[in-house]
């Protein structure tokens, strides 16, 4: 039976939602798996079967090229989260610090890993980089600026964090101006949002987060018929994300993440299975991370298919070893950073900055 359902409190009050946890390691899977194929390509794109990766058929490199579009999945389920999180802690100041408690700790350690051994290896843009050129990347990427400067983007996946803040700081105003001067004064940041959108058409993922965390609607279709129509749906948006255009990708998108959010989804209920409840509780520190402990797998794969290595034994090994290596790592940076040296920093800063106030119950 298919049921749509209008449920307020549904994960929307900052309880937690075991799916929304799922999804989210599904899509740092999603890019992983992106990045097995695109990173045996050591960077070349104009030959065929470049680097060690294989002759692979057509579809099957289709099927993994898309795995890029992970972060339309996560831009969802901030677009979801984000707006409760900064109705529950009711400023602005507490918001944005927990949101730089979130984002920062694990991307300014790997940011400071990445400058610090970079030059040594020479790893990209620094080699033959001086001083100058040295510094303005440096700061460009710790504030997320690289883009509108023009410099290259240090952290191979942190494009995307420039989103995401883009994403809290353009609502959290709007709200701010709505709850003070209603639309009128509002109606500038709106039509911000809305220029945005059309001239960035993945940000429009976010709105499906939103409407689904303002209206509550939710699509409970129960067991393998609901899991198949989930699935359906995935690859619909991934499809249209590829071979069409990202706002014909938001249908299937919105279908999707109504699945989601339903409990009693077949969708649902596979995505709150242990293995994905793990891989989405690490999945922040698995998409900063991974890049880091591929590239030296790279290196030597790319070395070894000079001296005559099979490439489907480099490929394999490449994807086994990379999986394996990722998710201790990750799970080692989860722990470390995510957990430890973020309790650290909340504890030691937050009473200088802010009166004792209960904790929030569930970060975004």
């Amino acid at each position: 039976m298919i049921e749509t359902t209008r449920r307020p409190n549904a994960g929307s009050d900052g309880s937690f939602v075991p799916s929304v946890q799922g999804l989210r390691g599904i899509a740092a899977l999603s890019v992983l798996m992106d990045h097995f194929y695109d990173m045996p390509k050591g960077g070349v794109y104009d030959i065929p079967d470049p680097g060690f990766l294989p002759s692979l058929w057509l579809w099957l490199q289709s099927v993994i090229n898309v795995g890029g579009h992970g972060v339309e999945l996560f831009f969802m389920i901030s677009g979801f989260l984000i707006p409760a999180s900064l109705v529950r802690h009711g400023s602005l100041p507490r918001f944005f610090f927990d949101r730089v408690l979130r984002i920062m700790p694990v991307f300014v350690v790997l940011h400071l890993a990445l400058f610090t051994i970079g030059p040594i290896v020479g790893y990209k843009f620094f080699r033959g980089i001086d001083l100058t050129g040295y510094l303005a990347i440096f700061t460009a990427n710790l504030f997320f600026v690289q883009d509108a400067l023009g410099l290259p983007i240090a952290q191979q996946n942190a494009w995307t964090l420039t989103y995401e803040w883009a994403f809290y700081i353009w609502f959290a105003l709007t709200f701010s101006m709505l709850r003070v001067g209603g639309r009128m004064l509002a109606a500038p940041m709106i039509l911000l949002g809305v220029a945005c959108l059309l001239h960035w058409p993945i940000t429009a993922f976010f709105c499906i987060g939103m409407l689904l965390s303002a209206t509550g609607w939710r699509i409970s279709i129960p067991g393998p018929l609901g899991l198949m129509a989930g699935l359906t749906c995935g690859i619909a948006m991934y499809a249209s994300l590829v071979l069409f255009h990202p706002f014909l990708g938001l249908i299937p998108g919105l279908l999707l993440f109504a699945m989601v959010l339903a409990p009693d989804s077949g969708l649902a209920r596979a995505l709150s299975t242990p293995p994905l409840q793990y891989v989405g509780k690490i999945s922040y520190s698995l998409y900063l991370v991974h890049p880091f402990v591929l590239f030296p797998l790279q290196v030597a794969g790319l070395k070894l298919v000079a001296f005559g290595v099979n490439r489907w034994l480099l490929w394999s090994a490449f994807i086994v070893f990379g999986l394996a290596m990722s998710l201790i790592v990750s799970a080692i940076s989860f722990e470390l950073i995510e957990v430890r040296l973020r309790r650290l920093l909340d504890t030691a800063v937050r009473g200088v900055l802010f009166r004792p106030l209960r904790k929030v119950e569930q970060s975004a």
